[in-house]
Parts: structure tokens; C-alpha cells; sequence
């Protein structure tokens, strides 16, 4: 077997069980994920403040691996102190490693910019407090979110134990004519398996936080193929905006 051509590196949530399945799940043959891991269980907002204490450790560990970019795998912590808060995370991230950086809620927007999409329903597991620190931040962006519902959830486990039906029950609950897309929000939550069918049924772009988080890690690194099977962002795999 070939070794791989690129390596992506992923900072994810300790208590996460998801995303690094689904990431590599998506991935091409010739690219591996280096994964590095930050303490949470709880998903609040001190929480998720406290998580990035120890990303700059986090980063240079998967730098040592020679990865060709690190990805903040986890929205809340990228968007928890409003607009261009991504960006110093990533700032941060790209400092310590020396590494091309991004975070999930960077690629949110990045995708919503290359579908050209300025209104969504919106999808989360967390609970509404954290939900509405996520709309105020996708606001402050230019995204109007036309349509929310949150699961409630606090216990990260619980999250990642959430079967992929919640998704397509909550994507299909949340679908409306005022909405251009449907995006889920968390990590954590499974939903990539069911976001083909989804589109299918609404006739809507679907995004996730694994999905977009692929996607941009992929066009980072200069990948300029399609992956089948996880939504039309993937499957067209338009270029990063301003790339």
C-alpha cells in the first residue's frame, strides 16, 4: 500500500466519539488524519472557553507529524467570542505549529461563501444558549439563520451516542422556502451518513460541521477532486473563497 501523499491534522473535543470517524470516513485514500485532542465533556460555555487552553501544545505535537494543515474540529470553541474570533483561533493554531490553520466555524462560512447562501435553517445539538451564541456570530457575517432548532444537549457523550436519525429528523423539521441551505452545528453530532438524503427530500444544500471541516482541510491542501456520498459540497468541491 502507498503511504499517503498529504496528512491533515484535526484538533478535536476529548469527549468527542464522532468526528474523527466520519472525517475519515470522507477522506481520499492518499490523505491521512493526525488527530490531537482538547479536554471537555461539557458542553457550556465555560466549557468551551476552557478547552483551548492547551492548543498551542496541541498544535506543535501535530506539527511534529508533519502534517500540511491542523483543523480545529469543533465549532463552539471558533465562534464562542463572536466575529473573528475563528480567525485568532487560527491565527493561534498557525503560530504554534507553523502550519497552514483553520476551524469548523471558519469553514461554515467559507462554505456558505462558495454556495453563495446568506439565509439558513440551522441544527444543533447544544442548548439554546450556545445556539444563540452561534446565530449571533453567524449574523455578525452576513448569515441571516431564517429557522433554528436545538437539541438541548450538555453531556458530550450523550451527543456522540445521538443516532444519525436525529439529524435527518430535526434537518427535515427545520426545512423551509425562506432557507438557501441546512447546516448542523457540532462535531459530535452524527449527521454526515443521512445529509445525501436529506438534500434528496428538501432540495436543499445540506452542511455539517464534519462535512465543511473536510471540505476545507481538502482544498487547503490542494486536493481537486470530488468525494461522493456526504452532500453537494463535497461532491463539487468548489474553491475556497479567496483562494
Amino acid at each position: 500500500m502507498a503511504l499517503a501523499s498529504k496528512r491533515i491534522g484535526l484538533l478535536v473535543p476529548s469527549s468527542n466519539s464522532t468526528v474523527e470517524v466520519e472525517f475519515y470516513r470522507a477522506l481520499p485514500q492518499d490523505v491521512s488524519l493526525h488527530v490531537g485532542r482538547l479536554p471537555i465533556t461539557q458542553v457550556d460555555p465555560e466549557s468551551i472557553a476552557g478547552m483551548v487552553d492547551p492548543i498551542d501544545a496541541e498544535s506543535r505535537k501535530l506539527a511534529s507529524a508533519d502534517v500540511d494543515v491542523i483543523v480545529l474540529g469543533a465549532a463552539a470553541p471558533s465562534f464562542l467570542k463572536g466575529m473573528g474570533y475563528d480567525r485568532e483561533m487560527s491565527a493561534r493554531i498557525a503560530k504554534a505549529s507553523g502550519k497552514p490553520a483553520t476551524t469548523a466555524s471558519t469553514a461554515l462560512l467559507q462554505s456558505l461563501a462558495a454556495l453563495n447562501i446568506k439565509k439558513i435553517a440551522l441544527g444543533t445539538a447544544y442548548t439554546q444558549k450556545v445556539t444563540d451564541i452561534a446565530i449571533a456570530f453567524l449574523r455578525a457575517n452576513g448569515v441571516e439563520v431564517v429557522k433554528s432548532e436545538c437539541l438541548g444537549l450538555v453531556d458530550n457523550l450523550e451527543i456522540g451516542r445521538l443516532d444519525v436519525g436525529t439529524a435527518l429528523a430535526l434537518g427535515r423539521r427545520i426545512a423551509c422556502p425562506d432557507a438557501q441551505a441546512i447546516a448542523f452545528l457540532c462535531t459530535n453530532w452524527q449527521s454526515m451518513a443521512i445529509l445525501d438524503q436529506l438534500e434528496s427530500d428538501t432540495g436543499l444544500p445540506v452542511l455539517s460541521s464534519t462535512q465543511f471541516s473536510v471540505w476545507a482541510a481538502l482544498k487547503t491542501i490542494g486536493y481537486a477532486g470530488r468525494i461522493d456520498g456526504y452532500g453537494r459540497l463535497l461532491r463539487d468541491m468548489p474553491a475556497l473563497p479567496g483562494a
